[in-house]
């Protein structure tokens, strides 16, 4: 049997975009002389939809587009993600056949965690769907039906499946691609089946889903991969039958047969022996790619994830304000690699607290990229603000409140440029910084896009010397990444004054953000309490300023907004 894995970057709502593209791939497929061709889940209308899904006329529009989708599987069989409207709202895999849509498998599992919310949308399904292909039988499932270790694969199974397949849109962090892979693996050995996983790629707002479709054998052994962050088609030939021998020396298999005494209604499609494709007497060599450094793959996903945001809303160019700090320099770094540097505008805003060596630097910076340099001084704008706050501020030292006019100040003029350009505002500001509060509401957090959200500290400096190694060049100076972390709002500022140490806060943040550790489970952990109170205690402070905050590429498993949701008016100190 050619399978055929289409690995799409669809956008959500373009239901027009969406059926162009899967059609596109389709007639590939055909053309390679696949049997059978994947779509991931929810295709059609791109995932996750969210509240489009309530909207009638959405739902109607989607079932039309999946209906011109179907008209189009003369000579092949393709499974493709979709909404489905029958009594309730299903999240569904549409088997399309010779022109007609034959079946629907229904997602089982609904999860409802993390930056899921399913429940709110779909009913569970219950059937199973098998497809028989001369003397292969496949089983369709949906995301999160295979991630349980249990039904409907082992019910798949049972009713006599070589074949798992699964569509997924399943978003990416650091280290997913492994899991998710060593998951497989399991299913795999367990249901004595080969497996076929396909899955998204792209950007969607905060997510970002990383392909890496593959296929494995009834062994766990991989027999293809897709590449990761870009849109491919994988074409792999397989034998499911091969599993059989391996299913009849399997004894367990049989104990787990008699042990179930309920299995679900199946819905059995029988799939066209052949294809009206090109030939298939030669065999197609499979592609394994390799699984990049969770580094490598930090710096793709921050790229696909804000390329995407870009382009899909319409945006052209995008401007970042640049210190001469690391945070901002990185940021600019990406975007310049992600856009192309003639579609970054560098933007330079120096106070009077600014040193002529993180002046230099930012303009070093825009050359070394090759992107558009602009330097605004903001010195006489603080100044009026500080001559019209001079009697209400009077009798009172310069603190906090002057510090933050002037980012202010910097978030005012990207933001006159965004208006009267059209250019995206990038903030830059990283997770470190935004767990504690060290940022300002209006100010470095002011933006459409925050793409360093989700990205520690120390993982910023990693970036920044992985981008350069990259290069074979300082694309970012040497002189930034070394020079001690400065907000420059005040003389000789620098953030250890007012942090700890980024080493020792970025393990803690990780334990108490990521990990739910306790006050006192840090402290047992061997953390120091004085900095574990001080950093819960700030962290805990600052989530009236994270609600307020830009959206920002998901890399971690816990990141804040979809991820974490603690309320702002709380006293829990735990």
């Amino acid at each position: 049997m050619r399978l055929a894995l289409a690995q799409l970057n669809t956008v959500v709502g373009d239901l027009d975009g969406n059926r162009e593209r899967i059609l596109g791939r389709l007639h590939e497929a055909r053309d390679a002389g696949a049997t059978l061709v994947l779509f991931p889940e929810l295709a059609v209308t791109g995932y996750p939809p969210e509240d489009l899904l309530l909207r009638p006329a959405f739902v109607s529009a989607a079932e039309r587009s999946l209906r011109a989708i179907a008209a189009e599987t003369r000579g092949i069989t393709a499974l493709v993600g979709a909404p489905l409207y029958d009594g309730d709202l299903f999240n569904a895999c549409a088997v399309c056949v010779d022109g007609e849509i034959e079946a629907f498998y229904r997602k089982r599992f609904l999860p409802n965690y993390g930056v899921f919310d399913e429940l709110r949308y779909f009913a569970a399904g219950r059937d199973l769907v098998l497809l028989r292909h001369g003397d292969d039988l496949i089983g369709p499932t949906v995301c999160e039906d295979m991630w349980q270790p249990g039904p409907p694969a082992t019910d798949l199974a049972l009713a006599g499946a070589h074949l798992l397949v699964n569509i997924s849109a399943s978003p990416f962090h650091l280290g997913k691609a492994r899991e998710r892979e060593e998951m497989f693996v399991a299913r795999a050995r367990d249901n004595v089946a080969f497996v076929a996983f396909c899955n998204a790629v792209g950007g969607q707002d905060e997510l970002v889903f990383d392909g890496h479709s593959l296929v494995l054998d009834d062994e766990g052994a991989v027999v293809a991969r897709a590449p990761g962050f870009e849109e491919a088609l994988l074409v792999v030939d397989v034998d499911p039958s091969t599993a059989i021998g391996r299913r009849l020396r399997d004894v367990r298999r049989r104990a787990l047969a008699r042990e179930r005494e309920l299995v679900p209604p199946v819905v059995t499609v029988v799939l066209p022996s052949g294809s009206s494709g090109q030939s298939s007497d030669h065999s197609v060599q499979p592609t394994v790619a390799p699984l990049a450094e969770d580094i490598e793959q930090m710096r793709l996903a921050l790229e696909l994830g804000l390329r995407d945001y870009v382009d899909k809303n319409g945006f052209e160019d995008v401007v970042v304000g640049v210190s001469g700090g690391i945070d901002s320099a990185v940021t600019a770094a990406v975007a310049a690699e992600a856009l192309g540097a003639e579609r970054v505008h560098c933007v330079s805003m120096p106070s009077r607290f600014s040193s002529e060596e993180t002046r230099r630097d930012a303009l070093l910076l825009a050359r070394n990229l090759g992107a558009d340099y602009l330097e605004l001084p903001i010195s006489s704008i603080v100044l009026s603000f500080e001559e019209a706050l001079a009697g209400t501020f009077a009798g009172r030292e310069p603190d906090l409140a002057e510090e933050n006019v002037q980012a202010r100040a910097r978030g005012v003029l990207l933001m006159a440029l965004s208006n009267k350009f059209g250019w995206l505002v990038i903030a830059t500001g990283n997770k470190s910084e935004l767990s504690v509060g060290y940022a300002t509401l209006y100010g470095d957090m002011a933006g459409g896009f925050a793409l360093l959200k989700d990205v520690f500290k120390t993982d910023v400096f990693q970036l920044a010397n992985h981008l350069n190694r990259r290069a074979g060049h300082e694309l970012i100076p040497q002189c930034i990444v070394d020079r001690a972390p400065s907000a420059e709002l005040r003389e000789n500022q620098r953030d250890d004054d007012s942090l700890p140490p980024y080493a020792e806060l970025d393990r803690v943040l990780e334990a108490y953000i990521e990990l739910d550790r306790s006050r006192e489970e840090l402290s047992a952990d061997g953390f120091d309490p004085e900095l574990v109170e001080r950093a819960v205690a700030m962290i805990d402070r600052a989530e009236y300023k994270r609600r307020q905050a830009p959206p920002g590429v998901k890399l971690r498993p816990k990141a804040f907004g979809r991820d974490r949701r603690t309320p702002i008016t709380n006293r829990w100190r735990g």
